[in-house]
């Protein structure tokens, strides 16, 4: 059964985020509305302090917020309980990280094969899974190779298979090249570029230019405000003339 293409991957109405209570009190995100339909790829900038770390933990269910409603893939996540919101975590969004998070000592395929681990797949079909997200990324021939025998640009590829291999519903990319080099750096972004094109739908956060250059959307954060939502690229489906 395909996805659910009734309603946008993502959701948000009125978005807020306090911390702390009176005259301390911190506002991270002020009223924050927005809508992300399928097979978009939408970059979130914004300088330190603009609330876009905030934002990123709220919509990959890491953090809640004061108020507002948040629909993930059309499910209120904000009537969840903790279980629930962990389920979500692992089925509904691929987690891409600055710092990678591979675990060391670990070959690349059980790196990618985690998160189906956890949610219960049997070996065979996490192992197939597993290299052919592998496959996408371009990494086929290093499932035996461990972190460290990887360059940067091949382990943060390796972490967006692991962001693939449950089919989520949103790929949530952290300044995902913010620890690479230029080269590594456009290894990483061809391949998100490639995944887009075949109907992923991608949120980056970044503070540089050149990567939010790769989005379809730009959606600027200042002071906990939306102050621009540009759109460089129609949605993908639109550029298409047959929809698969």
């Amino acid at each position: 059964m395909g996805p659910d293409q009734q309603h946008p991957v993502l959701d948000v109405v009125n978005l807020v985020k306090t911390y702390g209570e009176g005259e301390t009190a911190v506002h991270a995100l002020r009223g924050v509305s927005l809508t992300v339909e399928r097979g978009d790829y939408v970059a979130i900038m914004g300088s330190s302090g603009s609330g876009k770390s905030t934002l990123m933990n709220i919509l990959g269910c890491l953090d809640i917020p004061t108020s507002g409603q948040y629909l993930l893939d059309g499910t209120d996540v904000s009537r969840l309980d903790d279980r629930q919101l962990a389920l979500v975590r692992n089925r509904r969004i691929g987690f891409v990280f600055q710092s990678f998070n591979l675990i060391p000592r670990t070959s690349a395929l059980a790196n990618v094969e985690l998160p189906l681990a956890y949610a219960g797949v049997r070996s065979v079909e996490r192992r197939r899974r597993a290299l052919a997200a592998l496959d996408l990324v371009g990494l086929a021939e290093r499932g035996n190779h461990e972190p460290n025998q990887l360059s940067g640009g091949q382990q943060q590829r390796v972490a967006v298979a692991r962001a693939l291999v449950t089919a989520p519903a949103l790929v949530l990319a952290d300044e995902p090249t913010g620890n690479l080099d230029s080269h590594s750096t456009s290894e990483v972004l061809a391949v998100l570029d490639r995944l887009n094109r075949a109907g992923r739908t991608i949120v980056l956060i970044t503070h540089e230019p050149d990567v939010a250059d790769h989005a379809r959307r730009l959606i600027r954060l200042v002071d906990g405000n939306i102050v621009t939502d540009v759109r460089h690229r129609p949605l993908p489906y639109l550029e298409r003339s047959v929809t698969v």
